[in-house]
C-alpha cells in the first residue's frame, strides 16, 4: 500500500520532480533539430511557454509577453521558448502566426507532443521558468489577463539570488 501511495504522489507531482528538462528532439521553425535537455540562456533564467496556434489564451499570453519582452530582455536577459503543439497538418500556421504577430521568442515545434508529455503538460497555455543551470522551478497552466507580471518577478527572483 505504502509502495502505491508513492506512485501515486510521483505521478500527481509530475515535472516537480524533475531536476533539469528532459531529452526531447524538437524542430525549430527553420527545421534545426535541438535537444530539449540543452536548452539554455547562457546561464540565465528562461521561460519555456507550451501554445498552440488555435489556442486563444495562448495567444494573449505570448502577446502580453511580447509587448513587455524587450524591457525584460533589457532589464534581466531572459529568453523566452515558445513550444508549439500543433499537430503537423497544423504546423504550416504557426511560423505565420510568429511572424505576424512579431513574436521574437525562439519558437519550437512539437507535433507528437513528446515535450509536452515528458514534462507532464495536461493543459496549454502551460508556462515554466527554468532557472541559470537548467532547473525547473516554476509552472502554472492558464492564463488570465496580468499573469505575465508573475514570470517577469520569478526571473528577477533568481537573477536576486545570484
Amino acid at each position: 500500500m505504502k509502495k502505491f501511495l508513492c506512485l501515486i504522489a510521483f505521478a500527481l507531482l509530475g515535472t516537480a520532480l524533475y531536476a533539469q528538462l528532459p531529452s526531447v528532439k524538437l524542430k525549430t521553425l527553420e527545421g534545426k533539430t535541438i535537444d530539449t535537455a540543452k536548452l539554455n540562456n547562457d546561464g540565465k533564467p528562461f521561460i519555456i511557454s507550451f501554445f498552440a496556434t488555435w489556442c486563444k489564451p495562448c495567444n494573449r499570453e505570448l502577446k502580453a509577453i511580447h509587448e513587455n519582452y524587450a524591457d525584460w530582455q533589457d532589464e534581466t536577459g531572459v529568453k523566452v521558448i515558445a513550444v508549439s503543439i500543433d499537430q503537423a497538418h497544423q504546423i504550416a500556421k504557426v511560423k505565420p502566426l510568429v511572424d505576424g504577430a512579431g513574436w521574437e521568442y525562439e519558437v519550437l515545434l512539437d507535433p507528437n507532443s513528446d515535450f509536452k508529455r515528458a514534462l507532464g503538460v495536461n493543459m496549454i497555455p502551460h508556462v515554466f521558468i527554468i532557472d541559470g543551470k537548467g532547473k525547473i522551478v516554476d509552472q502554472r497552466s492558464g492564463y488570465t489577463e496580468g499573469a505575465e507580471e508573475h514570470l517577469i518577478e520569478k526571473v528577477r527572483e533568481l537573477i536576486d539570488k545570484k
